[in-house]
């Protein structure tokens, strides 16, 4: 069973085993710096489907079915899966597995569901409800867009704080035991709202729940920021990537920036015009998790990355209603094998 370390933090005493991870993303993803990290890279964003929609669903179908076989396991092996996307009643996730019928919990906290996720699965492991978890999300730039601003066909400009919201999937097989890189801790995040209303700068939304997180999980488990190889967020973007770094020294007078890296920053190259302040999204975290950062820890070069999925709990709707836009983050501490 996992114990309670500090007011937030849970630590398991047998470390659930990620056993198989995989990465899917559009072709603007794959121009990045991180093209060669990805299992699979779509040329055509309707990935063969007839609407957005289908095609983040094919793409999220995609990135489970290749996590299962790279960890050498099949649907009917899995006893919970939990998974979410960014659509309106996490239709990526649902039309993307549904053949599969794996008993699923459906999720939902933006762009932090990848963290949120992997801790449900090793929650779910460590404390024997299941065997074998699947934790899995993915974003479309397209649906996304018609969804949350406007159809492709407007062509509306963003403006520079603005994030693209990655075309992308990913998905890691939880295991109770076995070898690979171990989940030894996570977080469960507050929600924090410092009454940001500009939807198109969601980084500055999230940046406080990040900063919250980050200063909670320091504080339970009495280490600094130099006792980790990465403090991994995701998606902050560059503006909100910023503001992480002013809050903590502001807040904690602690400098992260050494130890610190963003998905969004990592997944697109920013002298690219349509980037603007980065990447975001579901499946933006999720795939560079999945891939660039899961095959360091288990070669070694990275031993203890602090990943802080980050969420802007914000609808369609909520923006145009005047409201603001709270943040969450949750953390996840993964250690190599």
């Amino acid at each position: 069973m996992p114990i309670r370390q500090g007011r937030y933090t849970l630590q398991f005493m047998t470390p659930p085993v990620i056993a198989g991870t995989a990465s899917v993303v559009g072709k603007k993803e794959g121009e990045g710096p991180l093209g060669g990290e990805f299992d699979k890279i779509y040329d055509d964003p309707t990935i063969g489907e007839n609407t957005w929609e289908k095609a983040e669903s094919a793409m999220h179908r995609n990135a489970v079915t290749r996590a299962l076989a790279n960890a050498n396991v099949s649907a009917s092996d899995v006893d919970l899966f939990f998974g979410g996307d960014l659509l309106n009643q996490c239709i990526g996730t649902a039309f993307g597995i549904k053949e599969m019928e794996m008993p699923c919990v459906g999720l939902y906290g933006a762009c932090s569901t990848m963290a949120l996720g992997l801790a449900m699965a090793a929650l779910a492991t460590e404390t024997g409800i299941a065997q074998t978890a699947v934790a899995a999300t993915s974003s479309h730039f397209c649906s996304a867009e018609k969804q949350f601003r406007m159809p492709l066909e407007y062509g509306n400009q963003s403006p520079p704080s603005a994030q693209r919201t990655a075309t992308a999937a990913g998905a890691a097989v939880v295991k109770t035991s076995g070898s690979g890189v171990k989940i030894q801790s996570v977080i469960i995040g507050r929600i924090k709202d410092l009454d940001i209303k500009d939807p198109n700068n969601m980084g500055a939304a999230m940046a406080p729940a990040a900063c919250q997180t980050i200063i909670d999980f320091l504080r339970d488990t009495n280490t600094k920021p130099t006792d980790y190889d990465l403090i991994l967020t995701g998606d902050l973007g560059d503006v909100g990537s910023r503001l992480l770094i002013e809050l903590m020294q502001r807040q904690e007078n602690t400098d992260i920036s050494a130890v610190h890296a963003d998905c969004g920053l990592m997944i697109y190259d920013l002298s690219d015009s349509d980037i603007n302040s980065g990447g975001s999204g579901c499946g933006c975290s999720a795939s560079v998790v999945c891939s660039y950062i899961m095959r360091r820890l288990r070669a070694g070069e990275l031993k203890k990355v602090f990943f802080v999925g980050t969420g802007a709990l914000l609808s369609s709707i909520t923006p145009l209603q005047g409201d603001s836009i709270p943040g969450i983050a949750h953390g996840v501490l993964l250690v190599s094998g």
